[in-house]
C-alpha cells in the first residue's frame, strides 16, 4: 500500500508545475515522460493523493477559475456556520482542533514559547512549517521566494519566541496534507483570530468574499481590516484563506504567491465537483 510520504509530495508538486506550464493539451503520456515515470504509476499516485486524475485537474486550469467559483460555489458564512464545520471536503472531515493564544501572551510576542520549524515537501511545493506544543502555528509556501524569506516572515510575527529547527515535524506535516488529524495553535491578535476562525467555516470547494467575512464577524464595515487579517493568516492551507475572493470575482492577493492560491483552488474545485447524474427517460 502506498503512503503519502515526502517523495509523493514532491512528485505531486512537480506534476502540478508541469501541468500548469503545459496547459490543457498535455497528455498523460507526455506528463509522465516529463517526470520520468510510467503513465500508470503517475495516474495512480496523482489520483490517490488528489482524489482526481491529472486530466480532471487540467480541466480546471483556466484563467476564469475564480469567477466561475464565485458564480457557482459562493457560500455565505452564516449558512456554513449553521451547518457546522463538518462538510463534504476532506479538510473538514478531520477532527480539526485549534487553540488561540491569549491576548496577554500575544502581546508578549511569543516570549516563553518554543516554536519548532523545518522545511518540508508538500503537494503544493516546499513549505516552512512551524509548531508549538499546542499544534501547528505556521505554514508558509516557499515556491515564490527564498525559503529564508518565508522563515523570516513567519518568525517575525513572534519575535520573542525560542525558535528551534526540528525535522521531526514530518509526521504532523504528512497528516495535515493527507487528510489526517490536525491540531492548530493560532497565534495572533483577537481580531485576527476571529477572522481566521471564520475562514475555517468555508467548506472545501467553495469560496466566499471579504465582505461576507466582515458580516459574519459582526463588523460589516471592516472589509479592509478583514482583508489585512486574511493576508496575515500564518497557517496556509489549513486555515483556508485561499478560499476568499474579491467581490468582483477576481482572484485577489495571496500572501504565499498567487500560483499557490490558484493551485489550491483548482485542486479543491476539481476534487469536489458534483458528480454528473444521467437519467434515462423511458
Amino acid at each position: 500500500m502506498e503512503t503519502h510520504e515526502p517523495y509523493h509530495y514532491g512528485l505531486i508538486a512537480r506534476a502540478i508545475a508541469a501541468l500548469d506550464a503545459g496547459g490543457a493539451d498535455m497528455s498523460l503520456d507526455d506528463l509522465a515522460a516529463k517526470l520520468g515515470l510510467s503513465p500508470a504509476h503517475l495516474q495512480r499516485v496523482f489520483t490517490r493523493w488528489a482524489g482526481i486524475s491529472p486530466k480532471k485537474y487540467q480541466q480546471f486550469l483556466r484563467a476564469n477559475l475564480a469567477r466561475d467559483l464565485l458564480a457557482s460555489r459562493h457560500t455565505t458564512l452564516d449558512t456554513a456556520a449553521e451547518a457546522g464545520l463538518s462538510g463534504t471536503g476532506r479538510l473538514h472531515d478531520l477532527i480539526l482542533q485549534w487553540e488561540g493564544m491569549t491576548p496577554g501572551a500575544y502581546a508578549a510576542k511569543g516570549a516563553g514559547v518554543t516554536i519548532r520549524h523545518g522545511l518540508f515537501d508538500t503537494p503544493f511545493g516546499p513549505a516552512i512549517v512551524m509548531a508549538t506544543d499546542q499544534g501547528i502555528c505556521g505554514i508558509g509556501f516557499t515556491s515564490h521566494q527564498d525559503p529564508a524569506l518565508t522563515y523570516r516572515d513567519l518568525a517575525s510575527r513572534w519575535p520573542n519566541a525560542d525558535f528551534q529547527q526540528d525535522g521531526r515535524l514530518d509526521s504532523q506535516v504528512q497528516a495535515a496534507f493527507s487528510g489526517g488529524p490536525a491540531r492548530l495553535h493560532m497565534i495572533g491578535a483577537p481580531f485576527q483570530i476571529k477572522v481566521w476562525e471564520a475562514l475555517l467555516a468555508i467548506p472545501e470547494g467553495q469560496v466566499t468574499t471579504y465582505g461576507d467575512i466582515a458580516r459574519r464577524i459582526g463588523n460589516p464595515a471592516a472589509v479592509r481590516a478583514v482583508g489585512t487579517a486574511v493576508g496575515r493568516n500564518p497557517i496556509a492551507y489549513l486555515i483556508p484563506c485561499h478560499r476568499v475572493l474579491r467581490r468582483d470575482g477576481g482572484m485577489g492577493g495571496y500572501h504565499w504567491g498567487l500560483d499557490s492560491k490558484r493551485h489550491l483552488l483548482t485542486f479543491e474545485a476539481a476534487r469536489t465537483e458534483p458528480p454528473v447524474i444521467s437519467r434515462v427517460i423511458g
